[in-house]
């Protein structure tokens, strides 16, 4: 059976994802297979934990999807993935506690640890603390009664007589929560972080040496064996449905160092209605492979704008391939890429594919965060006239100059109410927006992008069969 732990932290920047990496390394390093799960709509975290585990993480977010599509993603490819793993590691989002809102849980790691029933491992950043940071394990132990916080364990520790102390107060204070253990400082081990969170792991990839390194910092504070030997298993229940899914349609997917914001879960409902997924690279490649629609997810394109502009012959075919008509769909950075160019900080005007007329243009500031729902207020790749989905929002570059001609079909909704800016831009066929949706918050999306394919490369045959008829009776 599949062991199963969260690790949660205090707030933002404790070390969670230190600690998350460093297990996952230490129990690879032991001979045991791993899966990693994120909280939250986190894009990054999930590719290192993909370089210390060997397999692709997912994300479990309760406000973007409901508990039936957070479990069943859980137990897919866990209990029930061909290559069952040995453990299943959730890192959290922020505090364990912090979600969509102040006054509930929706969004939150604590939601999640709750509707898999699963223990928390709390870290704790201890600088200049002693007792104090048992109180800190304390509050939260007793926060949510329905949270259950098996271990906590203590980040940044100074000596061994600060481990000392800290032991102590946990003794004393909080004997119900195991003390797994306290970790010294070790800034070399840390991931570097630019303006969206970390650099991604494309850019600062996880070696052999360093994650052996991880490892060994845990393993000097952490006794992993009794740490395995007091988490609980999953209860397998009923497995999910396997159809085997004739493909339909071929959708190109760019994925590169600019682009690789992806939710896991969208490219697999893709397959799983009929697309067969086509990788390529808008950095490296010159031309599109042959495909019926494409899809641009986020990334970091403003640190890559030099090489995309550069690579002339690729924006020339995705430019032709959108006003060709035929489905295209682009997230955050993928919606920056098909704008007609990108303005950096320093005034530097890069030319983009331009399929949309308009100017993203980056800022020193953030722009916008936080959850989204859209409503569509036209027909378009995504299905009918209000389509609902969910997704998330983070970016510091804006729209300078708009696309007269493009139509702005969503309406959004944050978590507090309707919002007056405009989003969703749709031309020809073609579908940008700030907003990642995560397609599994409303199973009807996936399909309708297939479909869209399947349409216009039913018209593209019908309009060669017709041409080719007309050139027969000459």
């Amino acid at each position: 059976m599949t062991k199963v732990l969260v690790v949660a932290g205090t707030h933002s920047g404790c070390g969670k994802t230190l600690f998350s990496l460093a297990l996952m390394a230490a129990l690879v390093r032991r001979g045991y297979s791993v899966q990693a799960f994120k909280a939250g709509p986190d894009f990054i975290d999930p590719g290192f934990h993909a370089l210390a585990t060997g397999r692709a993480s997912h994300a479990l977010d309760g406000w973007m999807t409901d508990s039936a599509a957070v479990r069943d993603i859980f137990m897919r490819y866990t209990v029930h993935a061909q290559n069952r793993p040995d453990v299943a590691i959730v890192e959290g989002v922020m505090g364990l506690f912090d979600g969509a809102s102040g006054s509930g849980e929706d969004g939150s790691t604590a939601q999640i640890a709750k509707w898999l029933n699963a223990p928390v491992l709390l870290v704790v950043d201890a600088r200049s603390m002693a007792r104090s940071a048992a109180a800190v394990v304390r509050g939260f132990a007793g926060f949510d009664p329905d949270v259950r916080i098996a271990a906590a364990v203590f980040n940044r520790v100074g000596s061994d007589n600060h481990a000392a102390l800290l032991r102590e107060a946990m003794e004393t204070h909080c004997p119900d929560v195991a003390l797994a253990g306290c970790l010294g400082r070790d800034e070399a081990l840390v991931v570097p972080s630019r303006h969206l969170g970390l650099v991604t792991a494309l850019e600062h990839p996880l070696t052999t040496k360093r994650l052996d390194a991880m490892a060994g910092w845990l393993e000097r504070g952490v006794d992993v064996p009794a740490l395995l030997d007091m988490l609980p298993e999953v209860h397998p229940g009923l497995p999910p449905l396997r159809e085997v899914v004739p493909v339909r349609a071929r959708i190109g997917v760019a994925r590169d160092a600019a682009f690789c914001f992806y939710y896991e879960e969208n490219l697999r409902l893709l397959q799983e209605a009929g697309a067969e997924l086509c990788f390529f690279s808008p950095l490296a490649d010159t031309e599109l492979p042959d495909v019926d629609g494409l899809y641009f997810g986020g990334g970091y394109p403003e640190v890559h704008a030099g090489g995309l502009t550069a690579n002339y012959g690729m924006r020339q075919a995705v430019r032709a391939f959108s006003e060709s008509g035929r489905p295209v769909y682009a997230e955050c950075g993928g919606f920056m890429y098909l704008m007609r160019d990108l303005q950096t900080p320093d005034g530097d005007i890069l030319p983009m594919c331009g399929c949309f007329a308009a100017r993203c243009r980056m800022d020193a500031q953030r722009r916008a965060l936080g959850y989204r729902e859209v409503t569509t207020m036209a027909p378009s790749l995504l299905g009918g006239a209000w389509t609902v989905a969910r997704g998330h929002e983070f970016h510091y570059s804006y729209i300078a100059e708009k696309d007269p001609e493009a139509l702005a079909i969503y309406k959004v909704r944050d978590r507090k109410d309707w919002r007056e800016e405009s989003e969703g831009f749709l031309r020809n066929n073609t579908l940008g927006s700030y907003i990642h949706l995560h397609f599994g918050s409303n199973p009807e999306v996936a399909p309708a992008f297939v479909d869209a394919c399947v349409r216009l490369r039913r018209r593209d045959a019908g309009c060669a069969d017709v041409q080719a008829r007309l050139v027969a009776s000459r």
